[in-house]
């Protein structure tokens, strides 16, 4: 496989305000007025890899009805440009009509969606069919953020499961009409820290669960800390083996997403903040690779561009230099991707409120006017393209 140099268009719609609002990133950074443009932006920054969806609440109608007037314009167009879309189904929300991840009929429906789809589009190969299930089901059901907003551990692990089982499904679609798909899970990278020797359980415990969707989704058998919350948070045994029977880990690529805000100090009554770059993407990355022993690829990262203007390049710099690092030790890493094209919209309160803030994390900002971190990024691929798999060559034990 050769290295894939990516951006995302970020698509992200949750609904906030107990479901009065949607929080559709598409139409708040400008991308349904810009998406030619952007398209060009991609091209030109010699990015040849794309994590793209269209926006499942306006593309999915009702079961059996969909509108694909601008899913057919924007994927010709990728597909016109040589541009290798990586399409994410489902991001961060379902449409008014499905209510949100607490509906036990979400997977199955999702299951019909991905379907038609794929046989729409069968020169696609690549796909995220749930974008992030770990951080979507705790800003859903667990911190009471976005869709249906609860805050208690039964919803989650709901939200979990209806998530991941959606995910298995539709990857089961898909691969009935495209034998040779591969499935991109982008997932957060996470770890906990103990805030002092008090807190060492709780934190390991948390260490534990946040592999959770990412055992269903590789039917990877749930340890004892993992059984024992999903038994007592609402799910059954039967739920259980339904993951372990439809695993399909050889058309799989493990996502991992790594922000500054994915490592957390934890406390002794569970509360916690974040911790920073403490351990840094390469000891956490390692982590999650040597748990499913799938190639890897870096799907998110980003950075504020900073007062000097330059933090970003920082950023771009060292977490490229870790996927070198990593390839060096023996990960087989295939890709890395800044995430997103553009600058995004108030997800410095994770769209909590709508405040309408940018956030200057784009390769481009909301003019469509390229920021350092772009010029950056089209240099590093100018300089690293086709030459990544000599570091995966040179890997031990290759």
């Amino acid at each position: 496989m050769t290295f894939m140099f990516a951006t995302g268009i970020e698509c992200s719609y949750p609904t906030i305000g107990n479901g009065r609002i949607r929080r559709d990133q598409m139409e708040e950074c400008g991308h349904y007025r810009h998406w030619r443009t952007d398209f060009d932006l991609v091209r030109g920054l010699g990015i040849r890899t794309l994590r793209y969806g269209v926006p499942l609440h306006r593309t999915w109608l009702g079961p059996g009805r969909y509108d694909w007037e601008f899913a057919d314009q924007v994927f010709g167009e990728l597909q016109r440009l040589g541009i290798d879309p990586i399409a994410d189904l489902c991001h961060f929300g379902v449409p008014d009509w499905v209510g949100n991840f607490q509906n036990p009929d979400f997977p199955e429906l999702f299951k019909a969606y991905a379907a038609a789809f794929a046989a729409r589009y069968p020169w696609i190969r690549s796909y995220t069919p749930v974008n992030e299930m770990y951080v979507c089901a705790k800003f859903s059901a667990l911190y009471g953020w976005w869709n249906e907003q609860a805050q208690d551990l039964r919803s989650y692990v709901t939200a979990l499961k209806h998530l991941a089982r959606a995910n298995v499904l539709a990857m089961h679609a898909i691969l009935a009409l495209r034998p040779d798909a591969l499935f991109v899970q982008s997932e957060s990278s996470e770890y906990f820290h103990a805030a002092d020797p008090d807190a060492v359980e709780v934190a390991e415990q948390r260490n534990q669960l946040r592999f959770l969707s990412l055992d269903f989704n590789y039917g990877r058998p749930l340890d004892a800390v993992e059984r024992e919350f999903v038994l007592s948070n609402g799910m059954t045994p039967a739920e259980c083996r339904f993951f372990e029977e439809h695993a399909l880990r050889g058309h799989c690529i493990l996502g991992s997403d790594y922000y500054v805000t994915n490592e957390h100090h934890v406390r002794a009554d569970g509360t916690y903040g974040d911790a920073g770059e403490t351990l840094g993407y390469a000891m956490i990355a390692r982590e999650y690779a040597r748990r499913y022993g799938l190639p890897l690829m870096h799907t998110e990262t980003n950075c504020d561009q900073g007062p000097r203007g330059d933090e970003a390049c920082d950023w771009l710099r060292r977490q490229f230099a870790v996927v070198r690092a990593l390839m060096r030790s023996g990960v087989r890493v295939v890709g890395f991707t800044w995430y997103a094209l553009t600058d995004q919209v108030d997800w410095d309160v994770e769209l909590r409120e709508a405040r309408g803030v940018v956030n200057p994390r784009g390769l481009v900002d909301l003019e469509r006017r390229l920021r350092p971190v772009g010029h950056a990024y089209r240099e590093l691929i100018a300089t690293w393209d086709g030459r990544m798999g000599a570091i995966d060559a040179a890997a031990p034990g290759r």
